[in-house]
């Protein structure tokens, strides 16, 4: 597992060994960084449920301002934090072992881009959606990653279906807050 471009390009990055864990491919992590690529310079950004942290780190390689990074396993808290510290993002980055619905209970207000990839089958992206859209900024960004054949809801709150893509076993839902109307 590397970061793929941007400032921390090539460097390597620890993942936990096991059966729970699923670290997001080289193949679907370039999709989603396709798909927010001219919304990620500057952005704050959340990485819950982060694992490895390598969507957040690939963001901050990428020029987003700053990265809060969930996790409730402190065995993936102390990946992340290597990977971080590793990458050079020690500064821009803030690390949180903690449930990640506890913490949107209680996150601040604006965020620019959310990427949600928790354990498949818990039905923990359903219940963190309608938590996050008041912490995100009109025209914030969520990217889901999720298992094939989860049919996430159109909308959520305020926030609205952008596009939906599958890759195997591993679909993507996109949602934007309050997304400009036809007309603007």
């Amino acid at each position: 597992m590397r970061v793929i471009t941007g400032s921390a390009r090539g460097k390597k990055l620890k993942t936990l060994e096991g059966n729970d864990v699923r670290p997001t491919s080289d193949k679907v992590k370039e999709a989603i960084f396709s798909i927010i690529q001219f919304d990620v310079p500057g952005a704050s950004v959340l990485d819950l449920f982060a694992g490895s942290g390598q969507l957040g780190i690939e963001a901050l390689s990428r020029g987003a301002s700053h990265c809060v990074f969930v996790d409730k396993n402190a065995a993936s808290v102390a990946v992340v934090k290597e990977n971080v510290n590793n990458t050079g993002f020690v500064k821009s980055s803030r690390i949180l072992n903690m449930d990640s619905i506890d913490y949107l209970r209680t996150a601040k207000n604006g965020l620019d881009i959310a990427l949600l990839d928790p354990p498949y089958n818990m039905g923990l992206v359903e219940k963190a959606l309608p938590l996050l859209c008041p912490k995100m900024n009109d025209g914030g960004i969520v990217v889901c990653e999720h298992e094939t054949g989860l049919l996430l809801p159109d909308e959520v709150e305020e926030f609205k279906v952008l596009k939906r893509y599958k890759y195997g076993n591993i679909s993507l839902t996109t949602y934007m807050k309050n997304p400009p109307s036809e007309e603007e």
